[in-house]
């Protein structure tokens, strides 16, 4: 099958969002200060008291999706699965930040938190089963 036009378009622009996301969760886990003190004293002792299960599937969810969008580009069906693994630990970092902590990330940065991480969400969602459509129709090898 003939690659469509808006694959290499969704495909760089993934690889783009992830690698923001990448970027944050790389300045946040090394506590890089200009990217930082963006933050309150009260935000900043909200990242840094993640349990390890938090921690850890923020990583993976951040990781798989940069890997998986640029196994998309070289159009590999392997990109699938670590974007299905991406969501599937975006949503359990979710539950942990706006529901199981004791003070959920709503209290800290109000509901543009709420909906900023709906956008992640529903981006990462949206390239897993974009993904899935592309490997079924012969476009991911």
């Amino acid at each position: 099958m003939k690659t469509p036009w808006h694959f290499w378009l969704i495909a760089i622009l993934s690889l783009l969002w992830n690698a923001m996301g990448a970027f944050d969760y790389s300045a946040t886990q090394l506590r890089w200060s200009p990217y930082m003190s963006n933050f309150t004293p009260e935000q900043l002792e909200y990242f840094q008291s993640f349990p390890i299960w938090v921690v850890a599937c923020w990583a993976i969810a951040v990781w798989f999706a940069v890997i998986g969008s640029l196994l998309m580009l070289f159009r590999s069906r392997l990109s699938v699965p670590l974007l299905i693994i991406s969501l599937i630990c975006i949503v359990a970092t979710a539950v942990h930040n706006f529901i199981l902590a004791d003070v959920t990330m709503t209290d800290l940065m109000g509901t543009e938190a709420a909906i900023f991480s709906a956008a992640i969400l529903l981006v990462g969602a949206f390239l897993a089963v974009y993904a899935r459509r592309m490997a079924e129709r012969g476009v991911l090898r």
